[in-house]
């Protein structure tokens, strides 16, 4: 994802990156580890009952798309506007993404924009070929807001029902769609995606989406070779498949993390901003993912674990809601740790015709992420 790749949040630092992706997978796994199985996610879930003031309002996309992944890659990203047609403030407690070819469907993220802001995207969607247009990186508009967002697992989390993300009158949604097409012969199909939102007229405490990286530098086991297991190759293929701006972000991670020696895992510490409250987290990684994990202040006074997810499933990438929501105030740093596992690229059959590869941040299957996902109010 890029245009821009790097997104400032409401409680970390400036070189966040808002993106994701991935595919579901299918192996047999290394012994001791049970995560990485077939994706199975193929209908939506029963919705939650409505509570009082709220309403059900489905959107989907205006005709069927057929991916075309550009630059010789196999993933496509593609952004949609849809129009909730909103003549009044209204808030969000609630979303439910609704695939509906979940053999291609594999993350979607929706973006708010302001009037101003939907004009810029039918622009590029006007310039762009087909429907919608290709937006590695984010919503394709600078300054929109990440209010949802689904990946495999994922159904409709709710919170405490005071709590929304705020839709001002005229407001929006840009539909981000991860296709990937690892694994599919043939003719990849098209796509008709949804989603179901919970809305209300009541005035709510807004809330807001924080995003948390670590770089990722996993080189090739000691059973690989090629010439993608150097990483100055890799780096290359990884631009040429996604443009220049991604090398900005593996520059930005790998100054302000300060990457220790490549390896399987990999952190960073980013200092909190302004005050905010954590109410729930997921984590994200793609297929080499084994064990993701957010803490805060570690190795200080009062430290906790905010996300521990020590056998990750690709397949299972929920909101885990706190049991209490938690305070972040300034100068508290918050920790997230990846370990990624180079030995299941010979396991999964999705990455065993790719080439092996150093593995760094990218947006493609065969690439890899370390991000944490939080759901936030202003304290």
């Amino acid at each position: 994802m890029n245009r821009p790749a790097r997104t400032a949040v409401l409680v970390v630092v400036a070189v966040l990156i808002a993106s994701c992706g991935g595919h579901s997978t299918t192996a047999t796994p290394a012994s001791g580890h049970s995560s990485h199985t077939g994706h199975t996610a193929t209908s939506t879930p029963v919705a939650a009952p409505l509570r009082a003031g709220e309403r059900f309002v489905n959107l989907t996309m205006a005709e069927p798309y057929t991916p075309g992944p550009p630059n010789g890659g196999t993933d496509d990203y593609r952004c949609f506007l849809i129009d909730p047609k909103l003549a009044n403030r209204m808030f969000l407690t609630g979303a439910q993404f609704q695939p509906q070819n979940t053999d291609l469907v594999h993350h979607a993220i929706f973006f708010r924009l302001n009037p101003e802001q939907a004009t810029r995207a039918r622009k590029l969607d006007a310039a762009t070929p087909g429907q919608g247009y290709t937006c590695f990186g984010d919503s394709g508009v600078d300054e929109a807001s990440w209010v949802a967002h689904w990946a495999p697992g994922t159904n409709e989390t709710l919170l405490d029902a005071k709590y929304g993300y705020e839709l001002p009158p005229g407001s929006q949604l840009v539909m981000q769609v991860h296709y990937n097409l690892l694994g599919v012969e043939g003719k990849p199909g098209t796509d008709r995606s949804g989603i179901r939102l919970r809305l209300t007229e009541q005035s709510l405490t807004p809330l807001e989406t924080a995003l948390f990286p670590a770089p990722v530098e996993l080189p090739c086991t000691p059973k690989e070779s090629g010439p993608l297991c150097d990483r100055a190759a890799a780096v290359k293929d990884v631009i040429g498949r996604f443009g220049k701006e991604i090398e900005d972000q593996l520059t930005g991670l790998a100054e302000f993390c300060r990457a220790a020696e490549p390896g399987p895992t990999q952190h960073c510490d980013l200092p909190v901003q302004g005050p905010a409250t954590v109410h729930a987290l997921a984590g994200h990684m793609h297929l080499l993912g084994r064990a993701i994990k957010v803490e805060l202040n570690p190795g200080a006074p009062g430290a906790r674990t905010l996300l521990d997810v020590p056998d990750y499933n690709f397949d299972d990438q929920s909101l885990r809601v706190l049991p209490a929501p938690v305070q972040l105030k300034k100068g508290d740093v918050v920790r997230v740790t990846c370990t990624h596992d180079a030995g299941l690229r010979a396991l999964l059959p999705q990455l065993q015709s790719q080439p092996p590869r150093y593995v760094v941040w990218g947006d493609g299957t065969s690439d890899e992420m370390c991000l944490g996902i939080a759901i936030v109010s202003q304290a």
